[in-house]
């Protein structure tokens, strides 16, 4: 076969070549095809070089009078036809490739995106939503469509390997981890003039690995024109964000990635507004520079032009905005909290030490003979030991033997970072965080001595004198009672491992309690967890490095908060991590555990924890305290360290200072309402997103089509189907013909067509292997004459619901979708997309009598109400396969007005981006015929 030859083989034409057909696919050139087989898998492809092997052109063959089947094979021919394709046509072109059916809720972030000649967009929808998903689906889709070929996540290193996971497992794309431990591996084999970005088209990378400033302007020289920005807030600019600051790097690499106007750029976080005004601006200009002259007040008719250019970049929606979108159900569990709350008590001798620990760290701080800097550092220090001393005697004396974090602070600036991330939790992603901060500063020896004193002593404390512990046991053990999965979420390293040997040893053999902790490396924490998942009850002992964007729901349905946190998004965050879609239980369970005498849970609990809950009960989401950390330690210091009282009554410790973050969070909040209600994504109409929702399940088929598919022709096949009574399904494949059986392989134990799934459980989606291989196998079987399967690619079935002898048309159309780029020196991008139609008509093929596609459709769910002779049978089906010719002309034009129709919704989807791209449909002729099926009145 010569190059000429090969180039009249255009994409989607049909070839036979080493004994079988084959489509031609995009991608390949003068001399190579691209081919996948007929019926076959994407794992099929190949290519076939036309030089060394004989390739000729080929048809469809029409079915044959031996295709004869009964009733049901046109509606499983159709199903395993249109759930096979990967290149299946509507208006967009990832929905059939993806392992994941997104909700309704989910396209508007698509469609906002679509509609911008390049995307920059702003996904700060709630905690637990799916804006990873979301974030993901945006990028797939213009891969997809050839308008981009690389891309980057830039996300805290501690989730790379869970962006790596969702990327594989719901997207089908392969991508590379760039962290401080993989890079070097990967640069092997690296040529001199080839970065990693080069080389791999995709990638998820370290943020703070690659915001040093040597290797960001490697990076931004080689970035990929797509950039997914995970928690976005990390890279934000701001009032205190000093050049010196990883987030002031990470800004500075957010904003030079802007800089390049064609490039693509999604920021996703929960958590947008922390509070800061210029914060947010600076996220915002990442956007579209104009925003950060955006008015503080965006309501009031004047404004409405601000908000509808704003709402074109933002997507921001609580969860009672979308549970119900498009009447579609969306499953988020419910949020259980007990009340009265769960309390312990602080014993008579641990007050007594706590005493001495408060009269310590007052004398740190009431010297105000020494400079400013030092006095920062011992507030600080004291801060650091109230916090370990109210988490457990494990971290308190940890504390009492190390030297304090800050003292060895060269800046009066790094005082204040390292300050900020050991006590308020306001940690910035770089460092791990739940290390025991310490409280030994430029001490003399005596006072080194006193601090062994009390650390020797608060170690008597542990076990069975520790009454926060013993409290703690038997509520775990009342979850587990109660069928729930609990983390219990810890403060510092010592007090996990702490409270997981104290628990082990409380809850014996039957029960499985694993501490995961800042010291395990990311991988090691997902590993940890996964083993845990197995077991049949489990309790999780975790800090907060398990807080952000690692999703935990199908292992765990309960959070308790054994340390509150002095960051109340963090709590959040920590049941963020179970209470989410996805989440298999219908209900979770969250425990504020506090000590009613302890002061310093006390002030935490009443200046931020439970005005938080209030704000969350309220507006539906969390709004960060909206202050800076200076005042937020003045009011701590207040209600714990300047007062000369004993008495550790919570109902005492409010004073000026809360009172000003009171007001100031009451006006943050009712900002956040104001917006919230703007942007709650009025920027895309209910009725746009039904129009493209009908047409991607019209095309690809839903979750119910997979279910009603697999389902039927398991059974038909001889396999057993149970649904259980939780709705679940498992499958006995036992007496199932081998072929399928060899063709199926794994089959899974217990499975579900829509998410959530428990943790026992596959979600069986289009493109599972176990679906993909069934409907595959049924098309092949069908196609091959010699095949006894169950599908066939014709019948006549007899039947009361037609009144005149009916023909259904199974056809497969086939199109050259053309992408053309108007500006640049970019090349015109061809690919194949395909769509099962149905056609039908009344009366002699001879003179037939066209049926709308709603009227053909029906057809495939007749069932037979008589009997018809074989012979009859065979007669009417060779009068109308030799008459098959003459729908040609009908045919065509029907391929030519569908070819017009996918032309219209790839405009329509894509209409800001018209000017610079053009687009162009053209059917790829003759239209395969795949099966044929006649219905005769009784």
């Amino acid at each position: 076969m010569t190059a000429t030859q090969h180039n009249e083989f255009t994409i989607g034409s049909l070839v036979r070549a080493r004994g079988r057909e084959w489509v031609v696919l995009p991608g390949g050139n003068s001399t190579v095809l691209h081919v996948k087989p007929i019926g076959g898998t994407d794992e099929e492809t190949t290519r076939i070089h036309t030089g060394l092997e004989s390739v000729e052109p080929a048809t469809f063959a029409p079915p044959a009078s031996s295709d004869l089947g009964d009733y049901r094979s046109g509606r499983l021919l159709r199903e395993a036809v249109r759930l096979s394709s990967r290149a299946a046509s509507g208006p967009f072109r990832s929905f059939a490739r993806i392992a994941v059916e997104p909700r309704p809720y989910q396209f508007v972030p698509l469609m906002l995106a679509l509609r911008q000649d390049v995307t920059r967009l702003l996904i700060a929808d709630d905690v637990g939503v799916g804006k990873t998903v979301e974030a993901i689906l945006i990028m797939r889709e213009l891969l997809d469509r050839g308008e981009i070929k690389r891309f980057a996540v830039l996300c805290p290193p501690h989730l790379a390997e869970q962006w790596q996971t969702e990327l594989r497992e719901k997207f089908h794309i392969e991508a590379e981890r760039v962290l401080s431990s993989t890079v070097k591996k990967l640069e092997n084999g690296l040529r001199l003039d080839e970065t990693v970005f080069d080389r791999y088209p995709f990638t998820v990378v370290s943020m703070d690995y690659i915001k040093a400033e040597k290797r960001r302007t490697d990076f931004l020289r080689t970035a990929p024109e797509f950039i997914i920005i995970d928690e976005a807030h990390t890279c934000a600019s701001g009032e205190g964000v000093t050049g010196k600051t990883g987030q002031h790097q990470r800004h500075q690499l957010v904003k030079e990635l802007a800089q390049e106007k064609e490039r693509h750029i999604l920021l996703v976080t929960a958590t947008p507004h922390s509070g800061n005004e210029g914060a947010f601006r600076s996220l915002l200009t990442v956007l579209n520079k104009d925003f950060y002259n955006l008015p503080d007040d965006l309501s009031g008719e004047k404004n409405e032009p601000v908000r509808r250019k704003l709402a074109q970049y933002l997507v921001q929606r609580k969860r009672q905005d979308i549970r119900s979108f498009m009447q579609e159900d969306t499953p988020f569990p419910d949020r259980l909290e007990p009340n009265p709350d769960i309390t312990y008590k602080l014993s008579g001798e641990y007050l007594k030490f706590l005493d001495k620990v408060l009269a310590y760290a007052r004398e740190l701080v009431s010297d105000e003979t020494i400079e400013k800097r030092h006095q920062r550092i011992r507030w600080w220090a004291a801060l650091s030991l109230l916090r370990s001393v109210g988490s457990s005697p494990a971290a308190a004396a940890a504390a009492l033997r190390s030297r304090a974090a800050v003292a060895d602070a060269e800046t009066d600036q790094d005082i204040e970072e390292i300050g900020k991330r050991s006590v308020l939790d306001q940690d910035d992603s770089e460092q791990e965080y739940d290390l025991t901060p310490g409280t030994e500063i430029d001490s003399g020896d005596t006072e080194r001595r006193y601090l062994r004193d009390l650390a020797r002593e608060v170690e008597q404390f542990q076990g069975k004198q520790d009454t926060k512990l013993q409290k703690l046991i038997p509520t775990v053990k009342e979850l587990l009672a109660e069928g729930l999965q609990p983390i219990v979420f810890c403060r510092f390293i010592n007090t996990a491992e702490y409270v997981a040997e104290h628990l082990q040893s409380a809850l014996g053999k039957d029960v499985e309690v694993t501490a995961v902790t800042g010291k395990l490396t990311p991988q090691e924490r997902e590993m940890r967890v996964s083993e845990l998942s197995h077991a049949r009850k489990r309790v999780l002992v975790a800090t907060d490095c398990l807080s952000e964007g690692i999703n935990l729901q199908h292992a765990f349905s309960a959070v308790l908060h054994y340390d509150l946190s002095w960051n109340p998004t963090r709590h959040e965050q920590r049941e963020g991590r179970v209470d989410r879609y996805g989440q298999p239980s219908k209900q979770v369970k969250v425990i504020t555990y506090y000590g009613t005498n302890n002061p310093v849970d006390g002030i935490v609990l009443d200046v931020l924890i439970k005005k938080h809950k209030r704000i969350r009960s309220s507006l539906g989401i969390s709004v960060p305290v909206p202050v800076d950390n200076d005042q937020v330690v003045q009011a701590v210091l207040s209600g714990l360290l300047m007062r000369d009282s004993k008495t550790h009554q919570q109902g005492m410790l409010f004073d000026s200072e809360f009172k000003a973050i009171d007001v100031m969070w009451d006006n943050t909040v009712e900002r956040e309402k104001r917006s919230r209600t703007m942007f709650a994504q009025q920027g895309v109409k209910v009725e746009e997103v039904s129009l493209e929702l009908d047409s991607v399940r019209s095309a690809i088929g839903s979750g119910v089509n997979v279910e009603q598919f697999v389902t039927e022709t398991l059974k038909l096949h001889g396999g057993f189907v149970t649904r259980t009574s939780d709705g679940a399904y498992t499958f006995d494949t036992r007496e199932l013909p081998r072929a399928l059986k060899d063709a199926l392989g794994e089959v899974p134990e217990k499975a579900r067509f829509a998410l959530p799934v428990a943790d026992d459980e596959t979600y069986l989606s289009r493109t599972h292997p176990f679906v993909e291989a069934l409907a595959t196998h049924l098309m092949d079987s069908a196609l091959d004459p010699l095949s006894s399967g169950e599908a066939k690619r014709a019948s006549v079935t007899v039947t009361s619901q037609v009144t005149k002898p009916t023909v259904l048309l199974v056809a497969r159309f086939r199109y050259h979708l053309i992408t053309q780029a108007t500006t640049g020196d970019r090349d015109t991008n061809q690919q194949l997309a395909e769509e099962v139609y149905t056609l039908g008509f009344n009366g002699a093929p001879t003179n037939p009598q066209w049926l709308s596609e709603q009227e053909a459709r029906k057809l495939l769910d007749v069932v037979p109400t008589g009997s018809v002779e074989p012979e009859r049978a065979k007669r009417f089906l060779e009068n109308l396969l030799g008459n098959l010719h003459t729908f040609t002309p009908h045919l065509n034009e029907r391929a030519e007005e569908r070819a017009r129709l996918l032309l219209e919704a790839h405009q329509r989807v894509r209409s800001a981006a018209s000017l610079k791209y053009r687009y162009s449909t053209k059917p790829i002729l003759p239209v395969d015929i795949v099966g044929t099926y006649v219905y005769l009145p009784q």
